[in-house]
């Protein structure tokens, strides 16, 4: 309540019966497929939603669409609300806003008895610029845990940094990293920040382009790679199977490489320029302008044998002064036009198969983990904003509707369907952790992509109006081709133009660079997943 004060009041929590965790920690799958939530907006109501609501309402519907770990954001308490968790004041306190520590711990259980692995948002990037209830002049100094002066400061975050070649602070914050697993079962962690934490510069004002001297130059904070190195060696040294996850728009070499071959040692990293061509391209291009051969570029521009988490949109892209993915598609019609009694307008329908279309090729071409934010499975409307003093504090935005996709009369619906049957589908084929992916077809006027992955053939057709008949697609193996899933399909809102049943059969010619080709109707604005049989 920011009427009464911005300070947090600390309380000494020591309960007389701890609750008893009664499974063990997961082993996060190979083949990650990650539901990012905020506890406190995961709720329909205008108010902080809490962790016992969150294991009830939210864990189950995850388990349903088949995601196989849920990443929290905004555990470690923080007293700003509005910063998103990413101002922490308390690093060994998980937000009392949602509950009290055993809830968190129930939580945790209940997922792992679902199958379901649970990731924490770490902040070790930077710490609350509060005095009172934070880290800053702990002692009395501006460099107890920080740097001195200037390069203890973050000019834009307003927010302190670490001095990660002080001992006492590489103690605190491993410290820290153990206590979330050994109090919590937490089974992953995704690290925050991490490009401002490897450079002098933080990344302000500065563009990768991928070359060595941005990376290996006086740039680089060598000591706090050196405390991911560590983190990240002893993570994976006591704990097998722990997944950590960075958030680095750089693209650091050797980043997601084992800390023994010379790498930092994380497992992935996150495609930050994925969600960023979307957005980009639904804003300033025509549909008919669109670069097919560009999107299998940044698709597929990773460093090779690192792998990564793909995404289409994350909080990142649902935060105030942007808007979802479904809003950039659909906009104001999502107010009208989403009820099946309202008349299909070319605004929904065009939106809601793009949606469908952008989710399954970012999910099958674009990494080796996929990751949606909570609610954008069934194309959220609207954006993210937490309550503060600029829109007079109000929670309106600070929620999640699924009531919107609980509602039988309305279109969410579909898009909640298709994401679940596209989850499903990868949990058959696994091809996140598949290493055959070959891009076999870039059209650009034809504005046809294909591409083989996990068994699987992928064809996508994203001419707004072109349909093609019989048209011949390169394939790597000889024999029978059957559909697996369509977008354009009924039950997910489509026109139905495909038949399922129809059996496609190989022809023995080389044709895109593959000894074999088949013939198929693509219809515009339709994807199709091809099981070779």
């Amino acid at each position: 309540d920011l009427s009464k004060s911005p300070i947090y009041e600390a309380v000494f929590y020591n309960p007389p019966h701890k609750y008893k965790f009664k499974h063990a920690r997961v082993v996060p799958a190979v083949d990650l497929c990650i539901y990012e939530a905020h506890v406190g907006i995961s709720s329909p109501e205008a108010r902080v939603a809490t962790y016992k609501e969150f294991t009830a309402n939210v864990l189950p519907m995850i388990k349903d669409l088949g995601y196989n770990a849920v990443q929290l954001m905004a555990v470690m308490e923080h007293a700003y609300y509005a910063s998103f968790g990413y101002q922490v004041t308390s690093f060994f306190a998980p937000s009392s806003r949602y509950g009290e520590p055993d809830d968190l711990r129930e939580l945790v259980d209940t997922a792992h008895a679902m199958g379901i692995a649970v990731f924490l948002d770490v902040v070790h990037s930077h710490a609350c610029n509060n005095v009172e209830d934070g880290l800053n002049q702990f002692d009395g100094t501006d460099h107890c845990y920080f740097h001195e002066g200037e390069r203890g400061r973050h000019e834009l975050w307003n927010s302190r940094l670490f001095n990660y070649g002080n001992h006492e602070v590489m103690r605190f914050l491993l410290s820290n990293l153990r206590y979330w697993i050994e109090e919590f079962k937490i089974d992953g962690f995704r690290f925050d920040g991490v490009t401002s934490m490897m450079y002098k510069h933080h990344g302000i004002a500065y563009g990768f382009s991928g070359h060595y001297n941005e990376y290996f130059t006086g740039n680089t904070d060598e000591e706090a790679v050196g405390y991911l190195m560590l983190a990240n060696y002893m993570c994976h040294r006591l704990y097998p199977g722990f997944v950590t996850i960075a958030e680095d728009v750089s693209g650091m070499p050797a980043l997601c490489r084992a800390v023994p071959e010379g790498g930092v040692g994380f497992d992935y990293r996150l495609t930050m320029s994925v969600p960023d061509m979307w957005i980009k391209l639904l804003k300033e291009t025509r549909d008919e302008d669109w670069d097919i051969t560009h999107i299998a570029h940044q698709l597929t521009n990773r460093r090779y044998q690192e792998r990564a988490i793909t995404y289409c949109e994350s909080h990142d892209q649902a935060l105030v002064g942007d808007k979802t993915l479904a809003f950039w598609l659909m906009d104001r019609e999502m107010y009208e036009n989403m009820s099946d009694m309202s008349p299909l307008t070319p605004v929904i329908e065009r939106g809601i198969a793009l949606h469908k279309m952008i989710r399954l090729v970012t999910c099958g071409l674009g990494g080796e983990g996929y990751l949606t934010f909570e609610g954008n499975e069934f194309g959220h409307p609207e954006w993210l904003d937490f309550p503060r003093e600029g829109n007079a504090s109000s929670f309106h935005y600070a929620r999640r509707q699924f009531n919107l996709v609980h509602d039988k009369d309305l279109r969410y619906k579909y898009l909640y369907r298709f994401e679940r049957a596209m989850l499903h589908l990868e949990r058959q084929h696994h091809w996140l952790s598949a290493h055959d992916q070959w891009v076999t077809l870039k059209h650009n006027s034809d504005k046809v992509l294909a591409f083989e992955r996990g068994g699987l053939l992928w064809l996508f057709n994203f001419h707004p109006c072109n349909s093609y008949t019989d048209y011949r697609i390169g394939a790597a193996w000889a024999g029978k081709y059957t559909v697996a899933l369509c977008t354009d399909d009924t039950y997910f809102l489509g026109q139905g133009r495909v038949d399922g049943s129809v059996e496609h059969f190989s022809t023995p010619m080389e044709w895109n660079g593959r000894p074999n080709f088949i013939q198929v109707y693509l219809p515009a604005r339709t994807a199709i997943v091809l099981k070779y049989e």
